[in-house]
């Protein structure tokens, strides 16, 4: 995306761009599966006296099943639009305190906690800040949780990519982000770890992965919406965004007969600091 003058490359500012659309993207990003809480809760031993952190709110799609765990929630998110929808999302949890700063700039004022989790959000923090930060404000003993959404198809079954690769092309041509999702089967094989590059060494103990396929369905604006919602397509300019996405739509009317599912295989990934 480096290349692109109709791409936004900043790092920091792709993870700013859905305060644009808060609204939104509360109403059509894919949540989490109950089941991921329930093995949450088993492999950390969460209850009501934990303290929890949660870098990336976001709008609270994922601070909702945790504030219902009865624990202590602090929740950080650097966009002050997002915010202010996670607060108002929480509004009944007495036990949630949604705060605005990046995780990295965020002031702590000597907290520990005893689970640190980001969900679809580690990847905006900073490597070289996020994974030390992480280790010294959780407690010994703690653990680390970051939850995600992998997107995946499946042989044989109608993929919207596969049916808008010319418009993909013709609106952003050459865009590095354009391709297939990966196969299901090839992620569940070769994603491991933190199923990240730059994983931390020695900071937090053996990673455990737990993988839940999902599936949202939609119909072709819809479909525009989720991936309107999304970093990829926010990155582009809106004379670009707009128009590819009015065609994505109506080649979903046209030719998938308005029905477009969008397959995730949900992730938990869960270490312990090493002490």
């Amino acid at each position: 995306m480096t290349g692109d003058p109709k791409m936004r490359p900043n790092r920091r500012d792709l993870g700013r761009v859905f305060n644009d659309v808060p609204e939104l993207y509360d109403r059509v990003r894919p949540g989490y599966p109950d089941e991921l809480f329930a093995d949450f809760v088993a492999i950390t031993g969460t209850d009501e006296s934990s303290s929890l952190l949660e870098v990336g709110c976001g709008t609270g799609q994922a601070t909702r099943s945790l504030a219902a765990l009865g624990c202590a929630v602090t929740a950080v998110e650097q966009g002050e639009e997002m915010a202010a929808l996670a607060r108002r999302r929480m509004a009944a949890f007495r036990n949630v305190e949604v705060e605005t700063s990046a995780f990295e700039e965020w002031d702590e004022r000597g907290a520990r906690f005893d689970v640190l989790v980001a969900a679809s959000s580690w990847h905006w923090v900073d490597p070289s800040i996020g994974w030390r930060r992480a280790h010294d404000v959780l407690r010994p003993g703690g653990w680390l949780a970051l939850l995600g959404n992998v997107v995946v198809r499946r042989p044989g079954e109608p993929e919207v990519y596969a049916e808008t690769a010319d418009l993909h092309e013709r609106f952003c041509p050459g865009n590095p982000g354009w391709g297939h999702p990966p196969l299901e089967d090839d992620v569940r094989a070769t994603d491991s770890g933190w199923g990240l590059a730059d994983a931390p060494a020695g900071l937090f103990g053996p990673t455990i992965v737990f993988w839940y396929p999902t599936v949202q369905r939609f119909d072709g604006d819809g479909f525009a919406d989720l991936l309107r919602s999304t970093s990829l397509y926010r990155g582009l300019d809106r004379d670009v965004r707009e128009p590819l996405l009015d065609a994505i739509a109506e080649r979903i009317r046209t030719r998938m007969g308005d029905r477009a599912a969008r397959r995730y295989l949900s992730v938990l990934r869960v270490g312990r600091r090493a002490d």
